[in-house]
């Protein structure tokens, strides 16, 4: 079954005071092309999740977004600078004795001094954190390799209609080659016929200029391999492997035998077979470039 390299997942889930959120994306791209954003303190999972991901997908330009808001201060430390709040309670303490204030120094008014109190990030298990990330990531790629292969399906209907009606054309031109050759003999035989007026044909001349003639205009080898191209593209979309490389390389060996075909034809109904399948061509081209 072919995939598009063209493709959509995401997922957001709740666990243990923190919401996870993951997203991939990809465009059709000729190699593999990994663009990760992730907050600064996860970055130490960009190649986990890209080899992660690069096991089910092997080519595109693919965009993956993962992120983590905490609720509250569950992804933090509240600690006390006891330096610091012990000099300020110092200097209120002088300040009090020294123009004999009224004493209402108090958990409360000391703790509007914010400068007093360090806010840290707690120190969280980095593979326990993997673990929970990788689940919402498991499910955002099981979305997008969906969404890839719904679209590899309709790209491999139309291929595969192409290749057959393709397989049509190529069985006419086989049918019309032979047919070229006797017209031609028939041509030749009524102009000698015309110029000698009633003299003696050389039967043996005419046989030789056919002969010349279908050996030039012979396309019997090109459409055999033609035939074994058909045949190898219905073995690649079946091998259940990427093979968007593979059909690339061969929808130009195809259309190499199509142009040597072309150049051979001396016929006007082979000569607008190969327009068409020329078309034919151009429009597997941009199919294939969609292809994994």
């Amino acid at each position: 079954m072919l995939k598009s390299m063209t493709g959509y997942g995401r997922c957001e889930a709740v666990t243990d005071g923190k919401k996870i959120l993951a997203e991939i994306k990809s465009v059709n791209h000729r190699y593999s092309d990994y663009n990760i954003k992730l907050p600064r303190h996860l970055g130490y999972m960009e190649d986990k999740i890209r080899k992660y991901v690069s096991e089910c997908v092997t080519r595109g330009k693919i965009d993956i977004y993962v992120n983590i808001d905490y609720f509250e201060t569950a992804d933090k430390e509240i600690t006390l600078n006891k330096e610091l709040a012990r000099s300020y309670i110092d200097a209120l303490c002088k300040l009090r004795d020294e123009f004999g204030l009224e004493d209402d120094i108090t958990v409360t008014r000391v703790a509007r001094n914010s400068e007093i109190f360090k806010s840290e990030r707690v120190e969280e298990d980095e593979e326990a954190l993997w673990q929970s990330v990788r689940e919402v990531l498991d499910n955002a790629l099981c979305d997008f390799v969906a969404m890839r292969t719904r679209e590899g399906e309709r790209i491999e209907k139309d291929l595969c209609e192409r290749i057959s009606y393709m397989r049509t054309l190529a069985e006419n031109i086989e049918k019309r080659s032979p047919q070229t050759v006797s017209e031609y003999s028939d041509r030749l035989y009524e102009k000698i016929k015309e110029v000698l007026d009633g003299r003696e044909i050389d039967e043996g001349r005419i046989l030789t200029e056919v002969a010349i003639y279908a050996d030039k205009v012979a396309v019997n080898e090109e459409t055999v391999r033609l035939k074994s191209h058909f045949d190898e593209f219905d073995e690649i979309i079946s091998c259940g492997e990427p093979a968007g490389r593979r059909l690339d390389f061969l929808i130009q060996e195809i259309n190499r035998e199509v142009n040597t075909i072309g150049s051979k034809a001396g016929d006007i109904e082979i000569a607008k077979t190969v327009v068409t399948l020329k078309g034919e061509i151009e429009k597997l081209r941009e199919q294939i470039q969609n292809i994994e």
